[in-house]
């Protein structure tokens, strides 16, 4: 597609998106990689929440969570879900749909002891997502799982990674008077090449 050069250039939507948040690390101020998740409850009703991208791998994106929770839950029900990055620095956006698999092996681990010790122990403590009474009664569960599990935790049972496999990326860019630039690759299933397409602001 001739048009589609500068920051759209290349045809593999996985290294255009490692790029931009490449790019958005250098400009903005918090979370470059958060990600606004979205999910469907068993009833088909929408929900959403700010969560953490945490790798961008060869064909998928990776995030952690506590297997226990709403989002998890949802997550596992329906093994879809979308996303979307936006940089207001970059005034750029990635959304991303696609199917859900868990991520729960070595590498689940290796990002859990990446983790600062207060971070591990808080996974183990935060029942996510369940009613809590107070502050006062988590930071007393965290004291007590401290004393259970020392200064080096393994990863909990119920703790790990999803990884998003999309069959679907758009590449959104501001333009002036409105008239963005938008790109989208589209592929029926993970396994099929992707048709890529410029869309209509």
């Amino acid at each position: 597609m001739s048009d589609r050069s500068g920051i759209f250039a290349g045809d593999d939507p996985f290294r255009i998106a490692q790029r931009w948040l490449g790019e958005a690390e250098a400009n903005e101020l918090n979370d470059p990689n958060a990600i606004a998740l979205s999910t469907v409850d068993s009833d088909g009703m929408p929900n959403a929440r700010m969560v953490l991208l945490k790798d961008i791998e060869d064909a998928a994106f990776v995030f952690y969570t506590n297997y226990e929770s709403a989002k998890a839950q949802e997550l596992d029900q329906a093994g879809k879900a979308a996303f979307v990055m936006h940089w207001k620095s970059l005034r750029r956006q990635v959304r991303v749909r696609g199917h859900v698999t868990r991520e729960d092996g070595p590498q689940a681990d290796a990002y859990y002891h990446s983790r600062s010790l207060k971070s591990r122990l808080g996974a183990w403590a935060s029942e996510q997502s369940r009613p809590l009474t107070s502050r006062t009664a988590l930071m007393a569960e965290v004291a007590k799982i401290t004393a259970q599990h020392g200064t080096n935790p393994s990863r909990p049972p119920f703790w790990g990674g999803y990884r998003v496999t999309p069959v679907e990326i758009e590449f959104w860019a501001d333009g002036a008077f409105r008239l963005h630039d938008r790109f989208v690759w589209r592929r029926s299933e993970p396994t099929q090449p992707w048709d890529i397409q410029r869309l209509c602001p």
